[in-house]
């Protein structure tokens, strides 16, 4: 029995990772969880599983939700509510699914509890890659990527020889708006870009996806899960989501993860890792119904986001924080229809061009260039730009 820390229980991943707990009884036990403001959902979720532990964002959510349940469950909320939840002392490993730069600090936490780190929160390493990677080694901690994509090259790197691979090759669908023009992105509202072709997922990534910023994202990610350089990672076009990436060797061969698109196989295979177990209600590939698979080369001109993602890694020190404060902060305010789509990329180079930059960042110069970055993009909007 391997008992889950699962932080972000009602967002996208963290359902579907309920999914495949509640699928395999015998072998998984949600033992804390964190939700955000979902109460009704995180009570429901209590009822099923009896967590010994869920942490809500609001104090006065935990009072509501306390009067609610009657279970053993003890209800915590904040930060130090969502840093308990993740070193719950049952847990073996922790499912990091929260959305943004709040879930770096509990995975630090849960690393230096000796949890294994199934993560789904890109930020964490966007944001303090460094950090997180160095405190994984002393600890001697696996950190499991849970994103499709990095899931893939985990199980294409399995067994070879990292010194004789050529690049990383990352896919991409492309979002809600791949076939559109720049000059077709200046009045496309919320709901165009909420809706993604492939993927069902939460508001903030699927933005990311439309932008092109979710790849930017998880190529810094792919930097730091397996140490390679920039210029060893490469994205690529993917329009059916199939291939969910691939490893191109020094020999020319390649090697590439095939797969349906579905979450729950990467989220399983962080779970039962090294092993696997049958995906319940999986649906199987069958390429003869796929038909076509089609590819294009990336244009980092369209995908503004992507390219400022990449100059951001080859900087390094604080650049990722800022490239990722400002976009978190620049989707919250497209969302809150206070901007239009193309300000996100703008928002984004603004910040870094003002911003300053230092090399190993500590965890306080990190936290206070997150926060001074998001007052300086919602300063934008409160000057008109």
């Amino acid at each position: 029995m391997k008992f889950v820390s699962l932080l972000g229980a009602t967002g996208s991943i963290g359902k579907q990772t309920l999914d495949v707990i509640a699928s395999h009884p015998e072998q998984f036990r949600l033992s804390s969880m964190s939700v955000g403001k979902n109460i009704d959902a995180a009570e429901e979720i209590i009822r099923e599983f009896k967590p010994e532990i869920c942490a809500v964002q609001n104090e006065s959510d935990a009072q509501v939700l306390r009067s609610q349940v009657e279970t053993s469950t003890k209800i915590v909320s904040g930060m130090e509510g969502l840093i308990e939840a993740a070193v719950s002392t049952e847990s073996s490993v922790v499912v990091n699914s929260v959305i943004g730069s709040v879930g770096l600090l509990p995975t630090l936490k849960a690393i230096e509890a000796n949890k294994t780190i199934a993560l789904a929160n890109k930020e964490t390493l966007v944001t303090a890659g460094h950090l997180v990677m160095e405190k994984a080694k002393k600890h001697n901690v696996d950190i499991l990527p849970v994103d499709s994509e990095h899931s893939a090259i985990y199980q294409c790197l399995n067994g070879e020889d990292r010194n004789r691979v050529e690049k990383l090759i990352l896919t991409a669908s492309g979002g809600s708006f791949r076939d559109r023009t720049r000059d077709e992105l200046k009045n496309v509202t919320v709901k165009d870009a909420l809706n993604h072709p492939n993927w069902s997922m939460g508001a903030k990534i699927t933005i990311d996806s439309a932008t092109m910023m979710n790849k930017g994202l998880e190529v810094i990610e792919a930097h730091w899960l397996f140490s390679f350089d920039y210029s060893k990672i490469d994205v690529i076009l993917h329009k059916e989501s199939i291939i969910h990436s691939m490893v191109e060797f020094v020999d020319t061969s390649v090697i590439a993860h095939l797969g349906q698109p579905d979450m729950r196989v990467p989220i399983q295979y962080a779970l039962t890792h090294p092993e696997r177990l049958e995906l319940v209600n999986g649906k199987r590939l069958n390429l003869w119904e796929a038909g076509k698979l089609h590819f294009q080369k990336m244009d980092y001109d369209r995908f503004r986001c992507l390219k400022l993602a990449f100059e951001a890694g080859n900087i390094g020190g604080l650049m990722p924080t800022v490239l990722n404060a400002a976009n978190e902060k620049a989707v919250e305010l497209f969302l809150d229809g206070k901007i239009s789509f193309l300000d996100i990329e703008e928002m984004i180079e603004r910040a870094m061009l003002q911003a300053e930059n230092m090399n190993q960042p500590e965890l306080d110069a990190i936290q206070e260039t997150d926060k001074r970055t998001r007052y300086f993009v919602e300063s934008l909007l409160n000057k008109g730009r």
